[in-house]
């Protein structure tokens, strides 16, 4: 948040409603943190437990996007913000339906461990765990970012996003030779594809989660601007 707008509104209580919907954003974003940890442990062990308690913890999630969204309507509602105000609720409502959908990226690859009964696949899903670990740094370091609404960090870890896309690209190859190999596999192997996808698909919510910062900061919406025209911006 832009702590030099803080307690700048007539209202004091305003300022406590900001930083409680911020708060209850960064609690999300850590249960998620915890949840991805945890659907990698079961991915690298081929950790059923584990899985099913991953999948368990999405319905928290999903609870927690909904109680944050009907807070930021409220406040739009009741405060009428303006400016900055507004791009932050509207940035907090963003973030958090991202986290939510890397809360069902993370059912999906927990999924697949426990589909993977016979285990013949363990070597497949393990195969991902780099990327995924990868994935798991740039959450945590988006989320920071988000904390402190750090324009250069988020502009940083908008390009750190190539680098998974890269990693899923290997993988992506790696399964299709399998697959060309053993056509028999095709039905588990597409299992494994769609985890590795949704491990790939977290960068890119972590990405949308970077733009919504430098959106709240620079006032600018980067959404669909290409990376040079972003660093022009952002100079």
């Amino acid at each position: 948040m832009d702590n030099n707008n803080l307690g700048r509104h007539i209202s004091g209580q305003f300022n406590v409603e900001l930083e409680d919907v911020r708060s209850q954003v960064m609690a999300m974003g850590g249960l998620l943190e915890q949840q991805l940890n945890d659907a990698l442990d079961a991915l690298q062990h081929g950790d059923a437990e584990t899985a099913r308690k991953v999948m368990s913890a999405d319905r928290k999630i999903n609870s927690m996007e909904v109680t944050i969204d009907e807070e930021c309507t409220r406040i739009i509602a009741k405060r009428q913000p303006a400016a900055s105000d507004l791009r932050l609720i509207l940035a907090i409502s963003k973030t958090t339906a991202d986290l939510e959908r890397i809360g069902d990226a993370c059912v999906r690859v927990a999924r697949a461990v426990i589909d993977n009964k016979e285990g013949n696949r363990k070597g497949l899903l393990v195969s991902m765990e780099a990327m995924g670990r990868h994935a798991a740094r740039m959450l945590h370091d988006t989320l920071d970012a988000f904390a402190r609404m750090d324009v250069d960090a988020a502009f940083r870890l908008h390009k750190e996003d190539r680098k998974i896309d890269k990693e899923f690209e290997a993988v992506f190859r790696q399964l299709m030779t399998f697959m060309m190999e053993d056509p028999r596999s095709i039905p588990g192997i597409l299992d494994v594809m769609w985890a590795a996808r949704a491990l790939e698909r977290i960068g890119d919510r972590c990405q949308n989660i970077c733009e919504y910062v430098i959106y709240f900061v620079k006032g600018k919406d980067v959404r669909h601007m290409d990376t040079e025209d972003m660093e022009d911006l952002l100079r």
